[in-house]
């Protein structure tokens, strides 16, 4: 592993006590907010998004383990190490922020962010499969 994807899978490692903090954010809200338990929509998008969020930078570590397997030029790697691993914030913040306030009925324009983080993973990972195919 090159020190560029060493680099960027310690700080992924770094974000995830903020996964775990999320977690028991969610626990206490439905525990013990009324408020939260009676929105659906806002208890679907933050389940949604805290599950995204663990999944997708799992997801990124291994890739972080196959880029360097490549024999891509270094743009196209910085482009995988930044793509697949920027879905995994952009993804879970759509869903957090798209209903924030407590009697959110539908998502606000925060929700595009995931149609953004869909493509940035599409592409890093597209590009990556490609790199590994094409590898010696």
């Amino acid at each position: 592993m090159t020190r560029y994807s060493k680099i960027v899978a310690g700080v992924l490692l770094i974000t995830v006590p903020t996964i775990v903090f999320g977690g028991t954010t969610l626990l206490s809200m439905l525990v013990g907010d009324e408020s939260y338990m009676q929105n659906a929509l806002r208890q679907n998008l933050w389940r949604a998004g805290h599950a995204h969020a663990g999944v997708l930078v799992i997801f990124s570590l291994i890739v972080l383990r196959y880029v360097d397997e490549t024999n891509l030029g270094e743009i196209s790697k910085w482009l995988i190490r930044f793509a697949v691993p920027s879905a995994a914030i952009l993804m879970p913040l759509a869903f957090f922020l798209s209903v924030l306030s407590p009697q959110a009925t539908a998502p606000n324009g925060f929700i595009y962010l995931a149609y953004i983080g869909a493509l940035a993973i599409g592409l890093g990972t597209l590009t990556l499969g490609i790199g590994l195919i094409r590898a010696k």
